[in-house]
C-alpha cells in the first residue's frame, strides 16, 4: 500500500491517556511499516507546559509501552523523533491559533509538505466548535492542500446536542471533511464481515430470513468505570456503547452489499439499515424489549468487587445502566423476523466482543432429526480479543452407528505465531490521510443511531423503576435471558465457551 501523502498532523490533546495509549504507538507503526511519508510533521497540542525535548521523551515512552513494535532501530527512532514538535495552546485564544499557523509554515518548508493538514481533536465534545472556529480564524485552513478533521465519540448526548456539535462543525469544515471515528470499525474482524458475507457463495445466499433465526452481538467488559466514573455516569450503556459500537456492528452485519467498494457506496448501505430499526413507539415496547442493569458487589476470581454506586465519582443512587441487552427488529426485506439481539456491560465474566449467527434448525421428523436433537449450525465471528471465525455442523460421531454432534472447524487469525496485525487507530487514521472515509460515520448515520436510542433514552426517563442489579462478575440480570427465552432462544457461549460437547478442527493464519 503507498504511504499517505505528506502532512501536519496536529493532536490535539497530546497529553492526554489516548494520544498516549492509541496515537503516538499507531504513528510510529505506520511510520515503521512506511505508510507515513517522509514530509509529514505532527505538533502535540495541549494546555500543559512541555518542551519539545520533553514531549519527544513522552512520545518514545508511549511507544515503548503500547506499541506492537519495539524500539531497536536508534537510527530510524531519531528519524521518527525529529517530526515531533509541541506547543502549548490556550484553545479559546485565537492568537494562539496564529502562533501555530507560523509554527506550521515552518514545519511545511523544513520537510517539504504540500499543504496538507489533518487535525486530530482528542477533545471533550463541547470544544469542537471553539476548536474548529480558531483554526479557521487563526489562517490554518487556508493552505493549498487538503484538510481533515478527526473527531472521537462521544457525538453529542442525544440528537439535538449531536445536531449543534454538527451545526458548529459544518460552519467550517464540509461534510467529507469530517472523520468521526468510531474505533471499533478499525479492528480487522469487523472489516473482514464484508469479505465473509460478500466473498464467499456459501454465506450470501443463507443471510437472509429463510434461513437465519437470528443474530447475537456480544460486547463484554471485565472492568468496571475505573477513573471515568464522573463521565460514565452522565453517559451509561446505552449512550458509551450502544449508540456508535453495538449499531455500527449490527449495520455491517445487515447491509445489503453495496455497488461498490467506494466509500460512499458502503455508508449509504449503513444508513438504510439504521433507518430500517423498528423504533419502540411507546415506553411499555422499551420496557418489554430493553432490559438495562447496574451491577452490585460481587466476586470475580477470588477478587471482591464493588458496587457500581460505590465506585469513585459516582452518585450514591445512581439509576445510570451498566448494562443493556435489546431485541432489535430490522425491517426490511432481508430480515423481517429475524431478531437481532445485543448486549453490553460492564463487570462481566470475560472481555469479548462476538457476533453469532444462528441458522434455523433442520425440519423435524426428518431423517437424522427423527432420532437426534440436532444442535442448530452457528457461524460465529469473534472481533476482540481472539480474531477469527468458527463454523458449528452436525456431523457423525466416529465409530458410533450413525450418532449425531456437533463439530466446530476454527480459523483462528490472531493465534497464528507471530501475528502483528495492525491496531485499529492505525488503519483509521492511515485511512484519514489518504481520505477513505469508508469506516468512520456520517452525519446521517449519527443522526438515525441517536434517533433511534433517544426513544430508549426517553422511555428509561419515565420508568425509573426498570433498572435491574446483577452481581459483579456474572452474565447480567436474569431478564436478559427471558428476553430470548421467550422466542425459544438463549443466549449462546461466548469467547471459545462452548456449551456442547463439540469436536474442534481448528487452524490459524498461514
Amino acid at each position: 500500500m503507498l504511504p499517505a501523502q505528506g502532512a501536519v498532523y496536529y493532536l490535539f490533546g497530546a497529553t492526554g491517556d489516548l494520544a498516549k495509549r492509541k496515537l503516538f504507538p499507531a504513528l510510529f507503526s505506520l511510520y515503521k511499516e512506511g505508510k507515513l511519508s517522509d514530509n509529514f510533521a505532527v505538533i502535540g497540542l495541549a494546555r500543559r507546559s512541555r518542551t519539545k525535548e520533553q514531549f519527544r521523551e513522552d512520545v518514545y515512552e508511549s511507544i515503548t509501552e503500547f506499541c506492537r513494535y519495539k524500539v531497536d532501530d536508534v537510527e530510524l527512532w531519531n528519524r521518527f523523533a525529529e517530526h515531533f514538535e509541541y506547543m502549548p495552546l490556550d484553545i479559546n485564544n485565537v492568537e494562539a491559533f496564529r502562533d501555530l499557523n507560523r509554527l506550521t509554515s515552518e514545519l511545511d518548508a523544513r520537510f517539504n509538505i504540500p499543504g496538507n493538514r489533518l487535525f486530530y481533536l482528542a477533545l471533550a465534545p463541547s470544544l469542537f466548535g471553539p476548536v474548529s472556529f480558531n483554526l479557521r480564524d487563526g489562517g490554518l485552513l487556508e493552505s493549498t492542500g487538503w484538510r481533515r478533521v478527526i473527531i472521537e465519540k462521544p457525538f453529542g448526548y442525544d440528537l439535538p446536542s449531536a445536531q449543534e456539535l454538527n451545526n458548529q462543525l459544518s460552519q467550517v469544515f464540509k461534510e467529507e471533511e469530517i472523520y468521526r471515528i468510531d474505533h471499533y470499525l478499525g479492528k480487522e474482524m469487523v472489516q473482514n464481515i464484508q469479505v465473509i458475507r460478500f466473498a464467499n457463495a456459501f454465506f450470501e445466499p443463507l443471510w437472509n430470513n429463510n434461513y437465519i433465526a437470528n443474530v447475537q452481538i456480544t460486547l463484554s467488559e471485565t472492568v468496571g468505570v475505573e477513573e471515568r466514573g464522573g463521565y460514565y455516569d452522565k453517559s451509561g450503556a446505552l449512550r458509551d456503547m450502544t449508540q456508535n459500537h453495538m449499531l455500527q456492528m449490527l449495520t455491517m452485519i445487515a447491509m445489503e452489499p453495496p455497488s461498490s467498494l467506494i466509500g460512499e457506496h458502503i455508508r449509504d448501505e449503513k444508513v438504510k439499515v439504521l433507518r430500517s430499526l423498528r423504533p419502540y413507539a411507546t415506553s411499555e415496547e422499551v420496557k418489554k424489549n430493553v432490559i438495562r442493569g447496574q451491577y452490585a458487589a460481587g466476586k470475580q476470581q477470588n477478587e471482591e468487587l464493588p458496587a457500581y454506586r460505590a465506585e469513585d465519582s459516582v452518585n450514591p443512587e445512581s439509576a445510570t445502566e451498566t448494562y443493556l441487552a435489546a431485541k432489535v427488529a430490522v425491517d426490511n426485506f432481508r430480515w423481517a423476523g429475524v431478531p437481532f439481539y445485543i448486549r453490553t456491560g460492564k463487570r462481566l465474566p470475560v472481555k469479548t466482543t462476538e457476533v453469532v449467527i444462528e441458522f434455523k434448525s433442520m425440519p423435524q421428523n426428518v431423517l437424522f432429526a427423527q432420532r437426534h436433537d440436532l444442535a442448530p449450525n452457528l457461524l460465529v465471528i469473534r472481533v476482540n480479543p481472539m480474531e477469527g471465525i468458527y463454523i458449528k455442523i452436525n456431523a457423525k460421531t466416529p465409530g458410533a452407528d450413525n450418532s449425531v454432534q456437533p463439530v466446530a472447524m476454527e480459523f483462528c487469525q490472531s493465534c497464528q505465531i507471530g501475528l502483528n496485525t495492525p491496531e485499529a487507530y492505525e488503519r483509521l487514521i492511515h485511512d484519514a490521510a489518504r481520505g477513505d472515509s469508508t469506516y468512520f460515520t456520517r452525519w446521517d448515520e449519527v443522526a438515525q443511531a441517536w434517533e433511534f436510542v433517544d426513544r430508549i433514552a426517553a422511555a428509561w426517563k419515565e420508568n425509573t423503576d426498570d433498572l435491574k442489579l446483577y452481581p459483579a462478575g456474572s452474565w447480567g440480570p436474569e431478564a436478559a435471558d427471558e428476553l430470548l427465552a421467550r422466542d425459544g432462544f438463549h443466549w449462546w457461549p461466548v469467547n471459545g465457551q462452548e456449551e456442547d460437547k463439540v469436536i474442534w478442527v481448528t487452524s490459524s493464519a498461514k
